[in-house]
């Protein structure tokens, strides 16, 4: 008897997904179809470009579905038209209905970069350096109506360590995400998961990033300072004023030292760092940028600007 392969489709946008559907290729699984958002302007040039998950797609010849949204009920008869046996989702950016929800024989599963219920949402790995967790990880999780509020098939954990940044955690998680899903899809496939509720009580957020997180309070203790620097290199960047510019932080080192400096005060210029007075320690710059310029160690940097003295912060 010859056994039908299932038929699976797979959603997901930005570079994140890429690691998941490319496991599920080279497994040999046959993906019938990849949706992805619609091709928007990206760049200083704003020139319009695919999703990293439509170039992949492509490039192995799988037919791409990019609709606005997925309430349209054409959209909805086009999926169901596919038959898919299970649909998985990888940072889409879309919200599924209940009525796309319902249209694979076995489901749809996501792949969440951290460990639930913590941290649903949109941002999960800012959120997780953010608030200093000592650790993330992966959800496997079998989709419902809510915000990331369905049970968990598989989680696989992942430490913090410290000075690692927002886009390095990033493509760690990316590449658990898709060892994790390649280790689920089977046993999803042949009905062998007890899926896991989760414990509302446990549940936190992580809602999509302002630009105001991104701005440093230098009243706020260093330790905390370093985190939202690392967490948003290499994107968006923490930022503070400096004068009249907006000078970018890309690295910063926390360090204990005591000083009765005013937070933001800059209290020493070096080649290892420029030291900031904050709430409880100083934070030692390492790396940053002026408007117009491009990221610069600290040594460089010096070489054409002096800041001892001078308070950060302060438009």
């Amino acid at each position: 008897m010859t056994t039908i392969p299932p038929r699976l489709i797979f959603a997901g946008t930005p570079d994140f997904a890429v690691p998941s559907l490319q496991a599920l290729l080279d497994a040999g699984y046959s993906v019938a179809a990849i949706y992805t958002q619609p091709d928007r302007p990206a760049g200083r040039g704003r020139q319009v470009r695919a999703s990293p998950l439509k170039v992949c797609a492509a490039a192995a010849g799988i037919p791409v579905y990019q609709p606005v949204t997925l309430r349209d009920a054409a959209v909805q008869a086009e999926l169901a038209a596919l038959q898919p046996d299970l649909l998985i989702v990888a940072a889409y950016g879309l919200i599924l209905p209940p009525a796309v929800l319902a249209i694979p024989r076995l489901g749809c599963v996501n792949v969440h970069a951290s460990l639930l219920p913590r941290w649903r949402g949109a941002a999960p790995i800012h959120w997780a350096l953010l608030a200093g967790d000592a650790e993330t990880g992966i959800s496997i999780m079998q989709m419902d109506p809510g915000l990331d509020t369905g049970p968990v098939l598989a989680r696989a954990a992942h430490p913090i360590p410290r000075g690692i940044t927002g886009g390095e955690l990033y493509e760690r998680l990316a590449k658990l995400g898709a060892e994790t899903l390649l280790a689920t899809v089977p046993e999803a496939l042949a009905g062998r998961l007890t899926p896991e509720p989760q414990d509302e009580a446990l549940a936190t957020y992580a809602p999509k990033l302002d630009k105001s997180d991104l701005e440093l309070d230098w009243s706020r203790p260093a330790l905390e300072l370093e985190r939202r620097v690392l967490t948003f290199n290499p994107y968006p960047v923490a930022r503070t004023h400096l004068g009249e510019h907006t000078l970018r932080i890309w690295r910063a080192q926390a360090d204990p030292e005591p000083t009765t400096g005013l937070p933001g005060t800059v209290l020493r210029e070096a080649s290892d760092g420029i030291v900031v007075a904050t709430g409880s320690g100083v934070l030692r710059l390492t790396e940053v940028q002026l408007p117009g310029g491009r990221p610069l160690p600290v040594a460089a940097f010096l070489n054409a600007h002096r800041l001892l003295g001078r308070r950060l912060g302060a438009a």
